[in-house]
């Protein structure tokens, strides 16, 4: 009380104006994930982040880090929802044929998805990359893949569901070879229809028990 005036409305006020603007977090993650898809990460700068997702530099820098730290986060929530795809078929179909089946089906689906940018942010972010942090990890998300592929390969080899000469490793080269094309045809204007028959002559290859 000033004066006979009750200041702590004025006081609430004065702490509301000097507190730093708040936003969504996730809403402003997934704009920054939109952006790196469609543009990949050499060519999204801070700016267009700061401008796409809302938000001031500052908060930006408090709430994500820089912008590699950035990037790292919005590939890990790539890989959890726009991206999970392959994963789920991995671990749902009851064969390493089937799987890849369904996931081949599925990337022609999600690449050629007008609700946000064509193709793969994992394998379309690193063109014309200059980070070689960033390189590293798109890399290591990329062969991890293919590892993934051939540990299920394997396990149907050894359990005599496909032919025991099998070359594993060769096959999950050519599935991962089959992902990052059908990204960039995507990117070019292939249609899903497209992707799906190129999908069936990829699985056309596949040694049979």
């Amino acid at each position: 009380m000033v004066n006979g005036q009750d200041t702590t409305v004025q006081d609430g006020a004065r702490r509301t104006r000097g507190r730093p603007r708040s936003f969504d977090r996730a809403t402003a993650l997934e704009k920054a994930l939109m952006a790196f898809w469609e543009h990949g990460y050499e060519a999204t700068s801070v700016s267009d982040l700061t401008r796409i997702m809302g938000i001031g530099a500052p908060s930006l820098y408090a709430a994500f880090g820089d912008k590699r730290s950035l990037f790292e986060e919005v590939v890990r929530v790539y890989t959890d929802t726009h991206g999970a795809f392959g994963d789920r078929a991995l671990a749902e179909e009851p064969t390493a044929r089937a799987a890849v089946e369904r996931m081949l089906r599925e990337a022609a689906a999600e690449y050629t998805d007008p609700a946000h940018p064509y193709g793969c942010l994992v394998v379309h972010a690193a063109t014309n990359c200059s980070s070689a942090e960033v390189e590293g990890l798109l890399r290591e998300r990329r062969n991890a893949n293919i590892a993934a592929f051939a540990t299920r390969i394997r396990a149907d080899v050894a359990a005599g569901l496909l032919p025991a000469g099998t070359d594993a490793g060769a096959l999950a080269r050519h599935t991962g070879a089959m992902i990052q094309g059908m990204s960039q045809q995507a990117r070019d204007g292939a249609s899903r229809e497209d992707l799906e028959a190129l999908a069936e002559i990829a699985m056309a290859i596949w040694p049979h028990e």
